[in-house]
């Protein structure tokens, strides 16, 4: 039997934030062969007290780990990266680098283009993508996930698609 590497993933505030809209966070624990980490920039970003302790719920029960930079070299690319992104992408786009991580993040532009250049645009995922793995693992139908496409579309995070039956390969 061949057993899979692990991935791990380097999660955003958007993506949790996402998640936690529509009650989603426990999908995170059952993706199969993905580990989920949230660097401390980014679990200090969340400041909803709701939002904060689901957060940290998930992170009692072992759904995310709480990641801390700490390598001087990491902690210099930090540095850097907060001259023109926000200390959470930061972490998540060092943490990334460092250890060969994929960053779960809907963030465009400037962070985007960063991230596109440091680790290539196949390290990087957003919530549409969790959405289309939890799918193909049988963790959620087409249908529910559409509706939570259709919640978040009411929150103001709009996806370029109709329906998630469009992205999922048959």
């Amino acid at each position: 039997m061949t057993v899979l590497p692990r991935r791990t993933i380097v999660a955003d505030a958007n993506v949790l934030i996402n998640l936690m809209h529509v009650n989603r966070l426990n999908l995170c624990s059952y993706l199969p062969d993905c580990t989920f980490v949230v660097p401390d920039h980014v679990r200090d970003e969340i400041t909803d007290k709701v939002q904060r302790a689901a957060l940290d719920d998930a992170v009692t029960r072992r759904i995310f780990h709480i990641e801390v930079i700490k390598t001087i070299d990491t902690i210099s690319l930090f540095a850097e990266l907060t001259t023109y992104v926000g200390r959470g992408e930061a972490a998540c786009l060092a943490l990334s680098v460092e250890r060969n991580w994929i960053i779960a993040s809907d963030e465009k532009r400037r962070f985007r283009r960063e991230a596109e250049n440091r680790i290539g645009s196949g390290r990087i995922i957003g919530t549409r993508d969790l959405y289309v793995l939890a799918i193909q693992a049988g963790l959620i139908t087409v249908e529910e996930a559409d509706a939570d496409k259709e919640r978040l579309e009411q929150l103001r995070f709009k996806m370029d698609f109709k329906s998630f039956q469009d992205l999922v390969i048959k």
